[in-house]
């Protein structure tokens, strides 16, 4: 199986494009739905401190979270089995496993869930029920904001599954670690 390679700085533009999301809702909720706030006479302002900090919260620090985990895991398992230690012998290592296993899966339910159409796309339920109340029309700049962002958001998702699955600028080995550097030493001397 050959595994597509970016020729592109990758996490840069999902970094760059997960800002952006965020710029848009915030936008969105500002200019839009009237502002934030924690503490409000108006309970509209507080709900829409929700969208922001689900984004910021799910979107850009969750996903960059799950990825380091994954580098992280890769990283002691490599570096175990390059010096011919055992792996997942202790009980730190079960204990991370699995919370890196409940953390996949709380993160696969919830984008299923978002995605899905048998769950709520919280974007276009928003969008619905102002429509619905006559709130705003189908096709308003709102409204069109809103779909751009549901887009992008799914452009995101590609650009992070891409990055994971594709070596950096087309290197197997990403970075020579410690242990090649002390074997070639070794070899060299």
């Amino acid at each position: 199986m050959v595994v597509p390679v970016a020729k592109f700085p990758i996490f840069l533009c999902v970094r760059s494009l997960g800002v952006l999301i965020l710029i848009l809702v915030l936008i969105w909720n500002v200019h839009y739905r009237g502002g934030l706030a924690l503490f409000s006479k108006n309970k509209a302002l507080l709900f829409n401190v929700h969208p922001v900090m689900m984004v910021t919260g799910l979107l850009l620090l969750n996903g960059e979270a799950f990825i380091l985990s994954l580098i992280g895991l890769w990283a002691v398992w490599k570096f175990h089995n390059d010096k011919g230690i055992g792996n997942f012998y202790s009980l730190h290592s079960w204990l991370g496993l699995a919370s890196l296993l409940l953390f996949a899966i709380q993160w696969g339910v919830g984008f299923a869930t978002f995605w899905c159409s048998c769950g709520s796309t919280k974007f276009k339920e928003k969008m619905t029920f102002l429509q619905m109340h006559k709130i705003i029309s189908h096709y308003c700049v709102e409204a069109i904001l809103v779909n751009v962002l549901g887009v992008l958001m799914v452009v995101l998702g590609g650009f992070v599954i891409f990055g994971v699955v594709s070596p950096t600028n087309g290197k197997v080995d990403v970075v020579l670690g410690s242990i090649e550097l002390e074997e070639q030493a070794m070899v060299a001397s």
